[in-house]
């Protein structure tokens, strides 16, 4: 028995554990705000060249006005320039990144044969307020020739996702839970309000990167996913493991959670810096009693501070409404037992038996077996992130509502989760990643054969990609832990965690392609996904299995051969015993 034993006495997600379960997932929320709040913070509205003069006509089609304002909300940029003429008479024919003078035009028409002067935008542009009044596309002009700066911030975000995750690596682990708990939610509040008052672009990029940094503060568990990492150990310190995984996996709803925020948010303000600002502030309640939060009682133990464990014992039992029965010298005795005695002993033993090894990278691939293995989880992971952010960030250019889309992207996870945990423990990891990835890959291929004008099925198809993706998503670090012995465990999940990264970095480039083809980016994650899906179902099952200490061990899930051999000399055994037992009655 080891520090577990004091939720099999105060129970394993009582009122204690409650609130502080509810209150540190509250503030996760902010995860999903800052990982999305691009969507519309660097939305593009329709635009056209500024020229000089005052405009009196305009024409488009068969539609006609007197300003652009009017009449841009109906332009279509594949659909021909805007003709205007002006107060002086010139007519001129604008397009979002060239206009063309044209040359003694007789008659104010749509069509014009004539010879025209072709200019380049001097960097003048109007923009339609009709849908976006502000973002920093239209602060700062970050179309034509400055568009891939404005294309550059998501990537951006999830580069300093990235570098954090490297720099961080175990601080939590070094100076506590409930340190990093404050020093994360304060910066995710003071940077997020900071990127509303940038005053131009590369503050802001610079912010935003800051802001990506601290959302991956890691808690040594070599996962880098930022602060929702934080609450995921906190949380799952302070739950038993009756509850753990559905504690642990649902989280990841609070993920979802922020998503919604933030279609909401988009909807009700247009105007970027008020709506920067609304985000960042949200879940700032939070601030006001994170400082509260005790240390858990795995940290405590694990740092000797035994008179505070025993404090929060007692405040543990009291919360919870029971008998403060548990003292930290029983925890202490049992842990001291079996690392003085049992550890030291079977140290020994190993010690004896085979030289120290020192293990890195290379040992996930040690055998062909195990090389399958690795890049098949290594691409399990890969997906799962690259199909999250790509369904997420690119749910708005799926036509219709793009608020609705986005709402609808966060929204299917919740129930995606409840079904992961419930499948997970019922038929097992395997059976309910891969179907999850090969429904994921069939629902975006089919989106292929959708009319254009049938949106409502391109976002359905869209819909139950994200939801599908999202299970295996949520499953895969349980499924790493499993798949791997202790000795390699944590380089796997670190491994696994850095292709995930990976994903993200590569997502926002992946839902660019929608400039191509709307549903260019759902298609390659569904050839991707329904690939790897098919490779999930060589992994072998882990449900109902203990966890592999060696590599020996390791190797052997799922190995037929060895399980069908295994089962006849058990049977041959129980033959020879059978046998003995007649002969002895004789």
């Amino acid at each position: 028995m080891t520090v577990e034993r004091l939720f099999d006495e105060y129970g394993h997600f009582k009122r204690f554990q409650a609130c502080l379960y509810f209150a540190a997932v509250f503030q996760a929320i902010a995860c999903g705000i800052h990982y999305l709040a691009s969507v519309f913070l660097v939305e593009t509205p329709n635009f056209v060249c500024s020229i000089p003069g005052n405009i009196t006509d305009v024409l488009y089609g068969n539609i006609t006005g007197t300003s652009l304002e009017s009449i841009l909300p109906v332009m279509k940029p594949a659909g021909g320039p805007l003709v205007v003429r002006t107060s002086e008479g010139e007519q001129w024919e604008l397009s979002q990144c060239r206009c063309a003078l044209r040359i003694d035009p007789q008659d104010f028409t749509y069509d014009y044969y004539g010879n025209k002067t072709m200019k380049e935008c001097s960097g003048n542009f109007v923009y339609d307020h009709s849908e976006i009044h502000q973002s920093i596309v239209t602060d700062w002009d970050l179309v034509c020739e400055k568009e891939w700066l404005a294309k550059l911030c998501q990537p951006t975000f999830m580069l300093g996702v990235l570098i954090g995750a490297l720099l961080f690596g175990d601080i939590a682990d070094r100076i506590g839970r409930v340190r990093i708990l404050m020093f994360t939610s304060v910066c995710q509040f003071g940077l997020g309000v900071a990127v509303a008052f940038s005053l131009n672009y590369y503050l802001f990029v610079v912010l935003r990167f800051l802001l990506a940094m601290n959302n991956i503060t890691s808690m040594g568990y070599q996962v880098s996913s930022g602060y929702l990492v934080v609450v995921f150990v906190y949380v799952t310190e302070f739950t038993g493991s009756k509850v753990r995984t559905w504690t642990s996996m649902h989280i990841h709803a609070a993920f979802a959670v922020g998503i919604m925020v933030v279609a909401l948010t988009g909807y009700l303000v247009r105007v970027w810096w008020i709506y920067q600002i609304i985000l960042s502030t949200c879940t700032s309640p939070f601030l006001l009693f994170c400082w509260k939060f005790p240390e858990t009682p795995f940290y405590l133990m694990a740092k000797g501070r035994y008179k505070e464990t025993q404090a929060l014992l007692d405040m543990i039992a009291r919360f919870n409404g029971l008998e403060c029965r548990l003292k930290a010298e029983d925890l202490l005795e049992q842990v001291n037992m079996e690392n003085g005695k049992a550890l030291l002993e079977r140290e020994e033993e190993e010690r004896s038996t085979q030289p120290e090894k020192k293990l890195s990278i290379l040992d996930l691939f040690g055998s062909w077996r195990m090389a399958g293995r690795s890049c098949t989880v290594w691409a399990i992971w890969f997906i799962g992130s690259l199909g999250y952010y790509v369904f997420s960030l690119g749910s708005v250019n799926l036509g219709g509502n793009q608020y609705v889309n986005l709402f609808l992207a966060g929204a299917v996870e919740v129930p995606s989760y409840l079904v992961g945990c419930f499948a997970m423990d019922r038929i097992g990891r395997k059976k309910t990643c891969a179907p999850a990835l090969l429904l994921a890959g069939v629902a975006c291929m089919l989106i292929i054969v959708v009319p254009p004008e049938i949106e409502s099925l391109a976002i359905a198809l869209s819909m139950i990609g994200k939801f599908a993706v999202a299970i295996a998503f949520g499953l895969i670090y349980l499924y790493t832990c499993e798949l791997y012995p202790t000795v390699i465990r944590s380089l796997a999940v670190g491994s696994g965690s850095m292709m995930c990264r990976v994903g993200s970095v590569v997502a926002p480039f992946c839902v660019y392609l929608a400039d191509v083809w709307i549903y260019l980016p759902q298609l390659i994650v569904g050839i991707l996904a329904f690939i790897i899906g098919v490779l999930t179902l060589l992994l072998p099952e882990t449900l109902g299995k203990p966890l592999p200490t060696t590599l020996e061990e390791a190797e052997s899930l799922g190995h037929n051969p060895s399980k069908k051999k295994s089962t006849l000399d058990t049977k041959n055994a129980e033959d020879g015993l059978e046998l003995n037992q007649h002969g002895a009655k004789a």
